[in-house]
């Protein structure tokens, strides 16, 4: 089974909470780190992988306010786990999103628009 493909990534995620709350962006991920946001919002984090699986963690900060949104996270930075599977060209994720004292279940689903190579030292 191959790595998980260094590139730029589209991002689709669905809380699967029964608040049909989405989100949809862009996601770097490179050699074990993650990077990306969306209009309101901004991520980070790590992720490791083997054999088709991967897993990790990322972190959701909100950078831009939106006139008469209610936003699930609320201005909070959101700290969220995840496992699932990966491929050539794309990716799923399932993962939990604490917010406060709540666990919110997602899922996302990653698909590669621009690989990278690798990085020079």
């Amino acid at each position: 089974m191959s790595d998980v493909r260094n590139g730029l990534y589209s991002i689709q995620i669905i809380m699967q909470d029964g608040s049909n709350a989405h989100a949809s962006g862009v996601i770097v991920l490179l050699d074990g780190r993650i990077m990306g946001g969306d209009s309101n919002f901004y991520y980070s984090g790590t992720y490791t992988f083997k054999n088709g699986k991967w897993r990790g963690e990322l972190t959701t900060v909100q950078h831009t306010d939106a006139i008469g949104v209610n936003f699930l996270f609320g201005g909070r930075e959101v700290t969220c786990g995840f496992t699932g599977t990966y491929g050539d060209s794309s990716a799923t994720v399932d993962g939990t999103a604490l917010v406060g004292k709540a666990s919110v279940p997602f899922r996302a689903m990653l698909d590669l628009k621009a690989a990278l190579g690798p990085v020079a030292s």
